[in-house]
């Protein structure tokens, strides 16, 4: 069952959703979002929605919630931080998610795909879309951070079944959704505590670098100026993917410039 009582009856952190707004349906929870951070929603502000209609993922991409079925919320925070450290908030949330979703399912089953994606079995089952708003005086009015977790769905359309799943279709486990909120509010909450301290993910590396998918393994960066492929070593302190080319040469592939996929499959 989602819903506001719900999620509040789980909560147990000191400021992430606890101005919590639940609406059954909505267009977009980052759209919600960012208008109750103009009209001076505190830090911290969690909007959660049963169905979402008007949803949106990276480069364009549409993110619908189908009734029942999965999780779109956005989280509203005020970072005092310099404009260049908010991209990444994106792994901050990605790590949380996962860990939030081990916490829910009650063992380790997440991984991240660099820099955000959530999987399981190498199936994406979480999407993540951070916008950053701006004041008149170029300082930060707030950053809103949204996410899209695939609970339940069981009916993943043909033409991306190869490459997205749910914690459901993934695991067998029919897991309460205002748990997963909860448990993935609590991570966030204990993560960005990290990331105030030094503005960076050098407090959170280790964590990071525990569940990332592609460490170690061979993959292909989708580069503008060009594709090629190299072995991943982990991450930097500012979230630059690490990778060694065949010639020994050190990369950082930083995210928003280049995509990067597995050799064999999504992940």
């Amino acid at each position: 069952m989602l819903g506001y009582e719900e999620i509040k009856g789980q909560l147990h952190t000191k400021w992430a959703a606890r101005n919590l707004v639940y609406k059954d349906v909505t267009g977009s929870t980052n759209d919600d979002a960012k208008a109750l951070g103009e009209e001076g929603a505190p830090h911290g502000t969690l909007v959660v929605a049963d169905v979402q209609n008007k949803g949106r993922g990276t480069r364009g991409r549409s993110w619908e919630n189908p009734k029942g079925t999965n999780i779109a919320m956005s989280l509203l925070i005020r970072p005092d931080a310099p404009p260049d450290k908010i991209s990444m908030l994106t792994l901050v949330m990605g790590l949380s998610v996962a860990e939030g979703i081990d916490s829910a399912v009650g063992k380790n089953v997440t991984s991240i795909k660099w820099p955000n994606d959530v999987v399981i079995n190498s199936k994406k089952i979480c999407g993540i879309l951070t916008e950053l708003h701006m004041n008149p005086d170029n300082t930060i009015g707030d950053v809103v951070i949204g996410v899209g977790i695939n609970v339940k769905l069981k009916d993943i359309p043909e033409s991306i079944k190869d490459i997205a799943g749910s914690i459901l279709s993934e695991t067998g486990k029919d897991i309460d959704r205002s748990f997963v909120v909860a448990s993935c509010m609590k991570a966030f909450e204990e993560n960005y505590e990290k990331y105030i301290k030094t503005y960076d993910l050098a407090l959170l590396k280790e964590q990071y670098e525990k569940r990332l998918i592609n460490i170690g393994k061979e993959v292909r960066i989708l580069d503008p100026k060009g594709e090629y492929e190299a072995v991943a070593e982990g991450i930097t302190p500012n979230g630059a993917l690490i990778v060694r080319t065949k010639d020994g040469t050190i990369k950082e592939v930083n995210a928003g410039e280049v995509s990067v996929r597995g050799l064999y499959t999504y992940a």
